[in-house]
């Protein structure tokens, strides 16, 4: 999974106090905490393997998503994050839709193409296979790169010990 953070542009900070109504929170400076996950299949595509492949991807980012906004949390910090599948928030509640594909493209500059009445991300390595989920928080970016240096040198070290 590619993770990256970033401090939210004034648009986009906008954007989020809508998708994020009556949460209280100033969402002035807030943090983007993009991520991207490279799929099996081509997600543009349909089929039983195209909706496997979604769920598991799915799986991982809400298992993830839900860690950091909970970790964070815990350390007094406001902090959420997307379904992928319905692009509301998870744990705010709101029913402003935030599209990924538009956030990967103000944030990362990603590419997007057209496909039917859809706008699909396009990766700049993988292409159309990749699976876009965001998540968003009030930390300074000090507190959320600590905390994920932390997961990913645990899950490195965990890695480590099993071979």
């Amino acid at each position: 999974m590619q993770v990256s953070v970033h401090t939210c542009p004034r648009a986009l900070q906008r954007e989020l106090t809508h998708v994020f109504r009556g949460t209280g929170v100033d969402l002035t400076g807030c943090l983007a905490v993009p991520t991207n996950q490279k799929a099996g299949t081509d997600l543009v595509n349909m089929g039983s393997d195209v909706d496997i492949e979604k769920d598991r991807l799915l799986n991982v980012f809400v298992d993830f998503a839900a860690w950091l906004c909970s970790t964070l949390r815990e350390q007094g910090f406001w902090a959420d994050y997307i379904d992928p599948c319905s692009g509301l928030p998870m744990l705010s509640g709101g029913n402003k839709v935030y599209s990924e594909v538009e956030g990967m493209q103000l944030l990362l500059q990603y590419q997007v193409m057209n496909a039917g009445m859809c706008r699909v991300l396009l990766h700049p390595t993988w292409g159309s296979h990749v699976y876009p989920a965001s998540c968003f928080t009030t930390a300074p970016i000090e507190a959320v790169e600590r905390v994920l240096e932390g997961k990913y040198h645990d899950e490195f070290a965990e890695q480590e010990t099993a071979t």
